[in-house]
This record gives structure tokens, C-alpha cells and sequence, in this order.
């Protein structure tokens, strides 16, 4: 018998959680992600997937929030769906059910890593990163990018800016992260 237990992106058991002066970057391990791509010709796609989702789905560069899930815009009729993963562990399969064969959708819990940055020094950080312009950035507005030469999206929130990459890449994205933030805010 195997005695399997979940690990995060990270390799931990538990979400690691770095705290500076003036930041904070959390790992957040207990999301779940499905992309959604409307199929060519399916005009009922967008009304079966707001149906689901409780909201409009979000244009280009957007992200949308209702009580339950969560989306943003990835590409050309494209979406990447948010939710917590307890309750939503089968997410692909329940927006996929949702959409009734007039979109494509594809697991993606376990093929990213997420980072949620707050904080005063946040965009310092990102400054130093990326080629994103996070001061300008709205709260809802979703961007792709290059961190640390992985390809990265950037989504900011009511007080946080969430990186998401890819989890093969964890480690690599997280010590660029901490790399920068230590040259910000100095040694903790």
C-alpha cells in the first residue's frame, strides 16, 4: 500500500511563508485551476460559462470574481478559472460539465505555483523583476510576463499582487523572489 501525502510546489508539507520589513511573499498550495477555451462557432459558450461561474467572464488583460470561483483572461477566447481547491478538487471536470462540449477545458492545479506578494515594498519587487508596469496596474488587471526567464502571470488583487508560474520551476521563481526582496528590504 503507498502512503502518498500532498506536498506544495515547494516541496514542504505545509505553505512556506517569508516575512521582511515590508513584504510578504506567501506560497499558496490550496488553489485550483482549470483553463477554459471556447470552441470555434459555439455562441451559447458564454452564457454557459457565466451561468457557472456567477459573472461575466473578464476581456482581455481582466479577471472577474463572483462568491465561489474566480477567472482571468490567458489569450484570444481564453480563460484560467480559480477556486479554492477544498470543495473544487475536480474543477476541470465540474466546468467542463458546466460548458457542455462548447468549450475545451484542461486541468491546471497541479501544472503552476502561486505567490501571493503584499506589502508596501511589493512593487519594488516587482519592478526589479519583470518588465510589467505594476504601478499602473488596476486591481482585477492580469498581465503575462518574464520573471526570472519563466513566463509568469501576473494577476493584482484588493492589496496583493499573485505571481503564478510554473510549479516544475518553484524553486527557481520563489529564490528570485526572495533574492529581490532581501536586495529591497534588506536581510531580515
Amino acid at each position: 500500500m503507498h502512503n502518498l501525502k500532498p506536498i506544495t510546489p515547494l516541496g514542504a508539507e505545509t505553505a512556506r511563508v517569508d516575512q521582511f520589513s515590508a513584504l510578504t511573499i506567501a506560497e499558496v498550495p490550496d488553489r485550483a485551476l482549470a483553463s477554459l477555451t471556447a470552441r470555434e462557432g459555439c455562441k451559447e459558450f458564454r452564457e454557459k460559462a457565466s451561468a457557472f461561474l456567477g459573472f461575466e467572464l473578464p476581456s482581455v488583460g481582466q479577471s472577474a470574481a463572483g462568491s465561489a470561483y474566480a477567472a482571468f483572461w490567458i489569450g484570444p477566447e481564453s480563460w484560467m478559472v480559480d477556486a479554492p481547491y477544498g470543495g473544487n478538487e475536480d474543477l476541470a471536470r465540474q466546468v467542463k460539465a458546466a460548458v457542455e462540449g462548447s468549450a475545451s477545458v484542461v486541468e491546471q492545479t497541479d501544472g503552476w505555483c502561486r505567490f501571493d506578494l503584499s506589502g508596501e515594498a511589493t512593487i519594488a519587487v516587482l519592478e526589479r523583476l519583470c518588465n510589467a508596469d505594476c504601478q499602473q496596474m488596476a486591481v482585477g488587471a492580469v498581465t503575462r510576463t518574464q520573471i526570472h526567464h519563466l513566463g509568469c502571470f501576473m494577476w493584482r488583487q484588493d492589496g496583493v499582487f499573485t505571481v503564478i508560474g510554473p510549479r516544475s520551476s518553484a524553486g527557481s521563481l520563489h529564490h528570485a523572489l526572495m533574492q529581490t526582496a532581501q536586495s529591497v528590504c534588506g536581510l531580515d
